[in-house]
């Protein structure tokens, strides 16, 4: 295996960037918003900026339950459509949007019911609990909304209309930006709303999203979701769907809660360090977003060639891929360095907050090389192949064995 033979093979180079290409857009549109929310917000004030960062933590959360479920989609669903047994992968769909609609629920009635005791968990500055509890309140609206909108994305990206999830995607992204500019200043003649601005743009998108899906999928080439499926609880299925979903479930939880906790500890440590914490998060997740879309085309096609039989082409394919994992994290890492001083110059920011902030640019220079050979392999090439478990051993030592430890330490 050599780094030109990768480039040689068509076959694969277009299967791979047909389903990457649409992901990784749709993973960058997505944290597009986060940066957007930054950027309008830090305009407003500093402190302003750092309580919605705190108070998207728990929509992190919710994400975290929702990728597990679409990730579920991707790795029994690509199975699926390499056999093309096309009824199974109906009910696929109809007990991933049963499962979503329980955890979107639950996120729901704590977003609403209880916003200042879940702020409570990431600050004690009475301010950042109180705009961020308002965030919280409306913004609650869109989590009833988004995990039947990440069901029926991830239903096309397994049946080959990847771009088209993707296209849905970006055009949420551009209205939820635009919206953000008009509640948050008051644009239109609209009364400026700060925070909570950002939080009715991001309803309006999400409402606006789930609705253009509903009417794609009435096309002949797509998945429809049946109310039969929605009524009917298949538990063999059920019990499949888990067998992949729930270690994945506990991987991510392993790793966001994990990163919660620290933005926990950052919000604790004041508002200087939570808001220099936000950009650099918006910035790590700027830049996870290629690697997250080669995780997620690797998964569906090596998945596909595995469903299909052809165990020696899905070992090749994963092989090359982790080979590009290296090369993007490299990317990366040249990437977030140039952009310190961009950064630096866009925002305005307490010295104490921007020496914070150079800090942790620096530090996930380096991370992102590790970010994206895991990320990858673990989350893509493993669970194609039906290995979900190992990214719960890693999280498990790694991050809660050494690393939270030493940062609650230090």
């Amino acid at each position: 295996m050599t780094f030109q033979n990768i480039f040689r093979d068509r076959e694969y180079n277009k299967k791979l960037l047909r389903l990457t290409f649409p992901i990784a857009l749709q993973n960058l549109l997505g944290a597009m918003v986060a940066a957007a929310d930054a950027l309008m917000l830090g305009k407003v004030n500093q402190q302003v900026m750092a309580a919605v960062s705190l108070a998207t933590q728990v929509s992190f959360i919710h994400v975290i339950v929702l990728c597990a479920i679409a990730n579920g989609i991707a790795v029994l669903g690509a199975q699926y459509w390499g056999k093309k047994d096309i009824r199974v992968l109906g009910d696929i769909f109809g007990l991933s949007v049963q499962c979503a609609v329980v955890a979107s629920l639950a996120f729901f009635a704590g977003t609403y019911f209880f916003p200042e005791k879940l702020m409570l968990l990431f600050a004690h500055d009475e301010n950042l609990v109180r705009i961020g509890a308002d965030y919280l309140r409306i913004a609650s609206w869109s989590y009833l909304i988004s995990g039947i909108s990440w069901c029926y994305l991830a239903i096309m990206r397994v049946t080959e209309h990847a771009l088209c999830s993707a296209m849905i995607s970006c055009g949420a992204v551009m209205i939820n930006i635009v919206l953000n500019a008009v509640f948050i200043f008051g644009l239109c003649g609209v009364p400026a709303m700060g925070a909570q601005g950002a939080a009715l743009a991001t309803v309006i998108a999400r409402v606006l999203e789930l609705g253009i899906c509903i009417g794609i999928c009435t096309g002949k080439t797509f998945i429809p979701l049946k109310i039969k499926t929605l009524l009917t609880f298949n538990y063999r299925l059920f019990l499949e769907f888990w067998k992949y979903s729930l270690p994945i479930l506990g991987s991510f939880m392993l790793w966001g809660v994990g990163f919660t906790a620290y933005t926990a500890l950052m919000g604790h440590m004041g508002e200087d360090a939570a808001a220099a914490n936000a950009i650099a998060a918006v910035v790590r997740d700027l830049m996870c977003c290629l690697c997250n879309g080669l995780a997620g085309g690797a998964g569906i096609l090596i998945g596909n060639e595995l469903g299909a039989g052809n165990l020696e082409r899905g070992k090749l394919y994963g092989d090359r891929t982790m080979i590009l994992s290296f090369v993007i994290g490299l990317i990366s890492t040249v990437v977030i360095l140039a952009t310190i001083p961009l950064v630096s110059s866009t925002l305005d920011m307490t010295p104490q907050a921007h020496r914070y902030m150079v800090g942790m640019f620096l530090i996930l220079s380096f991370y992102m090389i590790g970010r994206c050979v895991c990320t990858v392999v673990i989350n893509g090439i493993f669970s194609a192949g039906g290995d979900t478990l190992f990214d719960v051993y890693s999280l498990a030592v790694c991050m809660w064995g050494i690393a939270l430890p030493c940062a609650f330490a230090f």
